[in-house]
């Protein structure tokens, strides 16, 4: 997965809103204030969050990749500073190998070396560019112990340590909050199947007609309520299931265009 920039995210952002913004305005003066308003509302949304969930999803697993790669990276050091050689020396020899997306990152901070940077700085600037939250932590683990000098892989080890516990207990974390994203799900199909089972036999004859007359409300008002009331459902569902199983709350944006979508064409289509 290739790192998101971002410049890349403002950009995106800007331009899906744009566009989600004439669709909205293209349906407003096509059809006015109608029912059908609601769907180039509905579509124009989806537009706007598409791509930035898309983004999200893109720069969460190039974060993940490289946090998984981390503890083999300070493995590689303590291996070369066991032979004798420093630690500008042992990173050097860590960028000729291959570690996923760190490896590009890792020959960007001995450029910078190389063209007269301080081992702080291009060590810093490393930090900032990748800028997961475990890299953000080892980095002035990393500095302090190139300034304390001595045997500096006795600090490599048990962060490698460190970070692989980490991983662990993230994954653990994922797996134990996967039945509750999955709970989110079924608490919307079972709003569905209840919703089209209401129009199906409590609302309308066998001929699709009214059963009874509604004074105060419509049956196509009902039905627009019902679609409204599913999509955001749907919409904060996702973010609720996004903050369960990855800790953020725009990683739930791809939950929610799922349910969303699947809320539409349920109601859409089955009613």
């Amino acid at each position: 997965m290739p790192k998101i920039e971002p410049k890349t995210k403002k950009i995106t952002v800007s331009v899906s809103v744009l566009i989600a913004s004439a669709i909205v305005l293209a349906g407003y003066f096509t059809v006015g204030v109608s029912s059908v308003l609601d769907d180039f509302i509905f579509f124009g949304f989806i537009v706007a969050l598409s791509p930035i969930a898309f983004l999200n999803y893109i720069d969460y697993r190039w974060r993940k990749a490289v946090d998984e790669r981390l503890p083999d990276l300070f493995r590689s050091i303590v291996q070369a500073q066991e032979t004798g050689i420093t630690l500008h020396k042992a990173l050097e020899e860590a960028a000729k190998r291959d570690y996923g997306p760190l490896t590009s990152e890792l020959k960007k901070m001995t450029a910078q070396i190389s063209w007269g940077a301080s081992f702080e700085e291009a060590l810093l600037a490393f930090g900032r560019r990748v800028g997961t939250v475990l890299t953000q932590r080892t980095v002035p683990l990393i500095i302090e112990a190139s300034r304390s000098g001595g045997q500096t892989e006795k600090v490599f080890g048990p962060m490698g340590k460190f970070i692989q516990t980490t991983l662990l207990l993230e994954k653990e974390r994922r797996t134990q909050t996967r039945p509750y994203i999955a709970i989110i799900y079924v608490a919307l199909f079972v709003f569905l199947f209840t919703i089209v089972i209401l129009f199906k036999t409590f609302f309308t004859n066998i001929d699709g007609t009214a059963l009874f007359s509604m004074s105060t409300i419509s049956l196509m008002n009902l039905q627009r309520i019902f679609l409204h009331l599913a999509i955001i459902q749907g919409f904060f569902g996702g973010l609720v299931a996004g903050k369960m199983g990855e800790g953020s709350v725009t990683a739930g944006l791809k939950h929610s265009l799922i349910m969303m979508l699947l809320g539409y064409v349920a109601l859409k289509f089955f009613l």
